[in-house]
């Protein structure tokens, strides 16, 4: 049986819109649009997540050696469409063990992100250009900004996770990392590209499942 929608700031269980109110509503912050269930990777699980997308769908490309994407997940409805999408990726840390990323576009407001970074409200706040960016991103694809570089700054207090927001495409852009020393791939200049951008015929390498995703 499918799972329930939940709330994208909290992942708690969601009352659905009914006679009385139009909106999908969280017992903690009132009315929200639904966290989907996670979609599984590979190509079924990407068309899912991007058939309503009007947010990017990040994905580093090229994937950091021997890392694979591992499932996808969207915030919204056939209504509003998916105003948030993530994308997870999974490979070896450059230090050691295992390593897991998800990636978030969203729209302002919404609290994917924020959630997985660990912040209480719906947006980064005063963490957000507050200083000097600790690392930047590349955007690519061939509808994106040519040679866009995005500036991300460290936020959360999480222990077991790096958390980097920055702005792209008008969009809040996360970057979450586990463990917290997976951030160090963050040095390596990674370029993203966008999966809704028409003509990329890439060969997409898919992995086990990231439970990172269930948040």
């Amino acid at each position: 049986m499918r799972a329930e929608p939940t709330c994208p700031r909290c992942a708690g269980p969601l009352s659905a819109p009914s006679l009385w109110s139009s909106d999908w509503s969280c017992g903690v912050h009132g009315a929200v649009l639904p966290r989907q269930p996670s979609n599984r990777p590979g190509p079924e699980g990407l068309a899912v997540a991007l058939r309503d997308a009007r947010v990017p769908l990040w994905t580093p490309w090229p994937l950091p050696a021997a890392w694979l994407l591992t499932g996808f997940a969207t915030v919204g409805d056939e209504r509003s469409g998916a105003r948030a999408t993530a994308a997870a990726v999974s490979g070896p840390g450059l230090l050691h063990g295992p390593a897991d990323m998800v990636l978030i576009a969203e729209e302002p407001g919404i609290g994917f992100g924020a959630h997985f970074a660990g912040l209480a409200g719906p947006d980064p706040g005063t963490a957000f250009n507050g200083g000097p960016p600790h690392v930047r991103l590349d955007v690519g694809g061939p509808a994106a900004t040519c040679g866009q570089t995005v500036p991300m700054w460290a936020v959360g207090d999480r222990p077991d996770r790096a958390a980097y927001v920055g702005e792209a495409m008008g969009n809040w852009l996360w970057a979450v990392l586990w463990p917290a020393d997976a951030g160090v791939l963050m040095v390596e200049r990674l370029t993203l590209l966008d999966l809704r951008e028409p003509g990329m015929d890439l060969d997409l390498p898919y992995g086990a499942y990231s439970p990172r995703l269930d948040d």
